[in-house]
């Protein structure tokens, strides 16, 4: 199945899950100045900038995702959405200065064994 898919359908399949983690990058920024669960909390929430690019980030990921599906069988496309576990933190490393262990990287190679067992 790898070999038959398109240059535009490997960047869908790729990039949304990668959209989806810097999306979560951005939820976990916006976590640090969110007020509480109350009118003035949930206003600061929908006028925070890094907030609405999460969302944008979403959205743009959500109609990629739309047009992979147009091209690859959900069977197929639904597999790769397991990158986003890689993603989140590989970026949470990047710009949040998490640390990843060794379970990580268990779990990494345990991901994308999975994704060549399930599509090769």
């Amino acid at each position: 199945m790898f070999g038959s898919l398109t240059p535009g359908a490997w960047i869908g399949l790729l990039g949304t899950p990668l959209l989806i983690a810097a999306g979560q990058v951005l939820f976990k920024l916006t976590s640090s100045t969110t007020g509480g669960l109350d009118t003035k909390g949930l206003m600061g929430l929908f006028l925070n900038p890094i907030f609405l690019a999460a969302l944008a980030l979403y959205g743009f990921g959500t109609i990629v995702w739309i047009f992979v599906l147009k091209q690859v069988p959900l069977t197929v496309a639904y597999s790769f959405m397991g990158l986003t576990f890689l993603f989140v933190p590989l970026l949470a490393l990047a710009f949040l200065g998490e640390t990843l262990t060794l379970r990580y990287f268990l779990g990494a190679a345990l991901i994308i064994g999975g994704l060549i067992a399930i599509n090769g």
